[in-house]
């Protein structure tokens, strides 16, 4: 298990890995793989950047393509084969796995939620999640949305009544300017770029109202591309923790090469320093006890008994699950290379 507290074992091992994986990929022509995205870069995405511009996928023998995003879901392209691994949303994953895609989450990018409920700071009417019955939620238009929110509110007394504006993602100009009363955000990149732009916000954690605690973005695979080429997924999963456990000890390096790798759309390198820094200050990308990418048990079977209960989960035809999924399946820890 990598641990990035030790940070001489680590840099030891992996000069030792170098060495050898340098040799191997001398020996043989690389293993071409695909990643897709499920956003535009950013800084949930900086392990991949990391690993294959610091050359530790050409070590492992693999030649990495990063899809440029598009309007079509990781999971969807695959789940289709038109790509072999793809960083997929913990809701898409899980509503499109209930859907019957082919899809294995492999590798957990973030280890705890990193989405909150926001309003501005200024709001003393805003004290306690009952207090957001009958205001205005700018939202994005999912189920999730509805079922999270009144959830909040119910747990703590309140009725769970609000109006909804489907705003997507002008939802933050909309809260900024007061059109809306309250919004979700991802705290590491929205919620980072509400604290640089002096926009001062409070928010209520999820887990703290009684909806569980979550991997929020999986690096995920087909279970049928797993099957076939099982030796090559090892070699990407473990080459990508590479790349995760070394943004985090360098943080600095790692946010020039994310940058660097997409000066076109990344224009604001400071939001990626502080994005950066704050998933490792708040052990989003590792564990307290310093782990990157292992996949909690605990964690897939609460998030996912929790969808299932609110009829999230859908089957093909578009009708809740009647049985509750054996989530035990839906991953694997296995390419991790922890022996």
């Amino acid at each position: 298990m990598i641990r990035i507290d030790r940070r001489g074992a680590l840099l030891l091992g992996l000069a030792a890995g170098t060495a050898w994986a340098t040799k191997a990929s001398a020996q043989k022509p690389s293993t071409k793989v695909t990643v897709a995205l499920d956003w535009t870069p950013n800084t949930n995405h900086i392990g991949l950047y990391v690993a294959r511009d610091k050359g530790f996928y050409a070590e492992a023998g693999l030649d990495v393509d990063i899809l440029p995003y598009g309007d079509t879901s990781a999971g969807t392209l695959i789940s289709s084969r038109v790509a072999d691994f793809g960083i997929a949303g913990a809701l898409g994953f899980f509503t499109q796995k209930a859907a019957g895609a082919d899809l294995k989450a492999i590798y957990a990018v973030v280890q705890t939620e990193t989405g909150r409920l926001v309003f501005n700071a200024d709001r003393d009417d805003i004290m306690r999640p009952r207090d957001l019955d009958g205001l205005i939620y700018g939202g994005f238009g999912s189920d999730w949305e509805k079922t999270l929110i009144s959830t909040l509110i119910r747990n703590d007394g309140g009725e769970g009544t609000f109006e909804t504006l489907t705003l997507g993602t002008s939802a933050y100009e909309a809260l900024a300017s007061g059109a809306v009363d309250f919004t979700l955000e991802v705290y590491t990149w929205e919620g980072v770029k509400a604290e640089l732009e002096n926009r001062p916000q409070r928010a209520f954690r999820y887990a703290d109202h009684g909806v569980p605690d979550q991997h929020t973005t999986f690096l995920a695979s087909s279970k049928a591309y797993l099957a076939a080429h099982p030796q090559t997924a090892r070699a990407f999963v473990q080459a990508t923790r590479r790349g995760y456990a070394f943004a985090v000890e360098n943080q600095d390096e790692a946010a020039r090469v994310l940058v660097d790798a997409n000066k076109d759309m990344l224009t604001d390198p400071a939001l990626i320093r502080a994005s950066l820094k704050a998933l490792v200050d708040g052990n989003y990308l590792a564990r307290n006890d310093g782990n990157v990418g292992t996949i909690d048990p605990a964690k897939v079977e609460a998030i996912g008994g929790f969808l299932f209960s609110a009829g999230i989960l859908r089957d093909s035809d578009g009708a809740p699950l009647e049985a509750r999924p054996d989530f035990t399946n839906w991953f694997s820890n296995e390419f991790l290379g922890d022996g």
